[in-house]
């Protein structure tokens, strides 16, 4: 019954949700953003509707199947679990952006803001567990949740600019203070953890090698690993940076500006 259940999720952007609440029509419903996330619906689901509870247990649902697969993946699955373990992040990632997408689209604070934060919470304890690293489908998972809780924090989109659904009476719509603290503590910790987890990368990657490999002499080789390590200092300096921001102009704590010495690549 499970593998019949997971098989009628399949579907563009990952996953297709019975019954799954759409965006009001609109010129805009199918526009996606920088970050790859869809537009959310016009308005925010009714509290305590069924389509939120909907809503709530797809994403409980596909995040434990995630959850099976990645200890499957590590060893660590329960006896007699029968789903395919992950063979790198960028599979996780996959069917992880899918479940994002949905929860953005929900269009509702009071969905987005708990889903998010365990999302993320989950995110950062799946690279710390050894899956053989893929940096593009990596950053792009947190360049989306960067993007959410940029946004959530302000009240509005920080791309366009739109204010997001829910958010009518302002921010009080938002995280609240213990929410503000949480994200805080799961963006941290992910910056460290991405530091450790790109560094392993480069090493297992034999990306590190010696002087005098360039197979034809003309420095080509070195250059291309320098500009793909100068890229990828810049994709782990950018790791939450907008959430970071935001929280520090919310809690008026300098955040935006967190300390990198001890959480960089080493050269």
């Amino acid at each position: 019954m499970a593998e019949n259940r997971d098989s009628s999720y399949a579907g563009a952007g990952g996953f297709t949700v019975p019954s799954m609440p759409s965006p009001a029509p609109s010129s805009t419903s199918t526009i996606k953003s920088v970050s790859g996330l869809p537009h959310p619906r016009s308005h925010a689901l009714r509290p305590g509707s069924a389509k939120e509870d909907q809503v709530r247990h797809f994403v409980s649902d596909r995040v434990n199947h995630i959850t099976r697969r990645f200890l499957k993946r590590t060893g660590k699955a329960p006896p007699g679990s029968e789903v395919e373990g992950y063979n790198s992040m960028r599979d996780l990632c996959k069917d992880l952006e899918g479940v994002i997408n949905i929860v953005w689209l929900s269009g509702t604070p009071n969905l987005q803001i708990p889903l998010l934060l365990h999302i993320a919470g989950e995110f950062n304890t799946w690279l710390a567990g050894g899956l053989p690293p893929s940096p593009a489908a990596t950053f792009a998972i947190l360049h989306k949740l960067d993007h959410c809780f940029a946004s959530l924090l302000s009240g509005e989109d920080i791309e366009t600019h739109e204010p997001l659904p829910g958010f009518d009476g302002g921010r009080r719509a938002g995280m609240s203070k213990t929410d503000m603290v949480r994200c805080r503590s799961v963006v941290e910790e992910a910056r460290v953890l991405i530091v450790e987890v790109m560094s392993r990368g480069r090493e297992e990657d034999g990306v590190e090698e010696d002087e005098g490999s360039d197979e034809d002499g003309d420095g080509s080789d070195a250059t291309f690993l320098e500009e793909d390590e100068e890229k990828l200092f810049m994709d782990v300096a950018r790791v939450y940076e907008n959430t970071l921001v935001k929280l520090g102009e919310t809690l008026g704590e300098t955040l935006g500006d967190v300390a990198m010495t001890d959480t960089t690549v080493e050269q």
